[in-house]
């Protein structure tokens, strides 16, 4: 039996589920929770929407558009059973609890090493260089998008295929306890923490606890596993690891260090020293974050046999399909767009990137970073002194907590600041801001909705 074909019969075993209808498919290699994604073959996986609507339509949209399975909560109609008596139907008691069982099981069938990655932030890029790396050795699977919860990770291991040689699993939370969960699942054999940062601190209530959740990964390890943390890190760095541990950084004498650090509104170049042997790394892209990142890939693909060269090439010609930053010229201007999410750390990387940029002058429009709690004040003007450090010649705040970053901007001697509400008044104000040849970031959480001073910026006329 390949892998990634799962019998009916061990699903409902795994799943602790009833065989409601037994179809004409005797095994499964695809799930999807999706309906706008679902494929011939498919087995549907049913989870209740939060907001207790009737999801049952969902199964029938699978079905018509060619699920043959589907794993379901709901007890469903003999008009639907009878409609679709072709179709193999498994009823479990727990949607969830049944794909992150069945995701287990399958991680059980494989023998490769499997690096596990959790950080504040840095994750998906981080993922995606190591991709791009093992994929010059390894036939490699990893997390698609933002696939980093108790739903994504399982559906990533539920999609392996049969001949993959590694596997690299995005692990988020915003809880104690999630990252347990995950860990357990996918069991790494080599974990990654790029950092712990402020993300969430409103959740977990202090740096401590959010070190804490991020050390949940080491549970899934085996006693063999290695650990590689970002030694920079001042929470890391201190941390008690049981592990085997590898440390990577720019500041802090580590394992392995970057030096001679160049970094442009292109790109960032360094140097590191593996085995004795200087090498010179290029990244098409910009951002000391970048730094972290790279060396971070460097250490898994050395810890993985993946020739230096190879290294070297596969981050040379690197595409961050998970980017968050945008930089593109538009209207004689040139916009740096990043509103997927936002903390102290990510904003603080972006507007260094900022930073980098050639331009008559820096723009700063920023929103309200979220889920900080107690924090929130502190933490904003803490943004504040970044703008100062980074040198921003305007910023534009939106939002009630965002004008905490003004005010400590302003009383550290910022004389162009502006502060709104909404984006309908940033909007509205925009084209008397900006000038020809700025160089603007738009930066906030995804609630904010910063995509819309985008648009709004994209569909301008050339500015003055």
């Amino acid at each position: 039996m390949r892998k990634n074909e799962i019998f009916t019969e061990t699903i409902e075993r795994i799943c602790e589920g009833k065989i409601i209808n037994k179809g004409n498919e005797i095994f499964f290699s695809h799930f999807c929770n999706d309906t706008r994604e679902i494929k011939k073959g498919d087995i549907f996986i049913s989870i209740k929407p939060e907001n207790g609507t009737d999801g049952t339509k969902y199964i029938i949209e699978a079905f018509e558009k060619g699920a043959t399975g589907c794993l379901t909560e709901y007890e469903l109609s003999e008009e639907i059973k009878q409609k679709y008596r072709e179709k193999t139907i498994i009823k479990v008691k727990n949607s969830i609890k049944a794909i992150q069982d069945l995701a287990e099981y399958k991680r059980s069938l494989y023998n490769i090493p499997v690096i596990g990655i959790t950080g504040s932030v840095g994750k998906t890029t981080t993922k995606e260089m190591i991709g791009a790396v093992l994929s010059k050795k390894y036939k490699t699977a990893k997390n698609r998008g933002n696939y980093n919860n108790h739903i994504g990770v399982p559906l990533t291991i539920l999609d392996w295929e049969d001949d993959i040689e590694a596997a690299i699993v995005e692990m988020g939370m915003n809880h104690l306890g999630e990252i347990r969960e995950l860990t357990n699942i996918a069991k790494p054999t080599i974990a990654v923490i790029t950092n712990v940062g402020t993300a969430h601190i409103g959740f977990l209530g202090s740096r401590e606890n959010i070190l804490k959740a991020k050390l949940e990964i080491l549970e899934g390890l085996p006693k063999e596993g290695k650990v590689i943390i970002n030694n920079d890190n001042d929470m890391l760095n201190k941390a008690e690891i049981k592990y085997e541990k590898i440390t990577y950084g720019i500041e802090t004498e580590s394992m392995y260090n970057a030096q001679e650090i160049f970094i442009d509104e292109e790109s960032t170049e360094y140097v590191t020293e593996i085995e004795g042997k200087k090498y010179k790394i290029f990244i098409p892209a910009s951002g000391k974050h970048f730094v972290w990142n790279s060396m971070c890939a460097i250490v898994v693909g050395k810890i993985l046999n993946v020739e230096f060269g190879k290294m070297i090439e596969a981050l040379s010609n690197f595409e961050n399909t998970g980017k968050r930053i945008e930089i593109k010229e538009i209207n004689n201007i040139k916009m740096i767009s990043d509103y997927y999410n936002a903390n102290y750390d990510s904003v603080k990387a972006a507007l260094e990137v900022l930073d980098k940029i050639t331009a008559k002058r820096k723009v700063a429009i920023l929103g309200d970073m979220r889920e900080l709690g107690e924090y929130e004040e502190e933490l904003h003007r803490n943004v504040g002194k970044e703008i100062i450090k980074n040198k921003i010649d305007v910023l534009i705040t939106v939002g009630d907590l965002a004008k905490y970053v003004s005010k400590e901007a302003e009383e550290l001697g910022l004389k162009q600041t502006y502060k709104f509400n909404t984006n309908e008044e940033c909007i509205k104000e925009l084209n008397n801001i900006i000038k020809k040849e700025d160089a603007i970031l738009i930066k906030a959480s995804k609630a904010m909705h910063f995509e819309k001073i985008a648009e709004s910026i994209e569909e301008a006329g050339m500015y003055e």
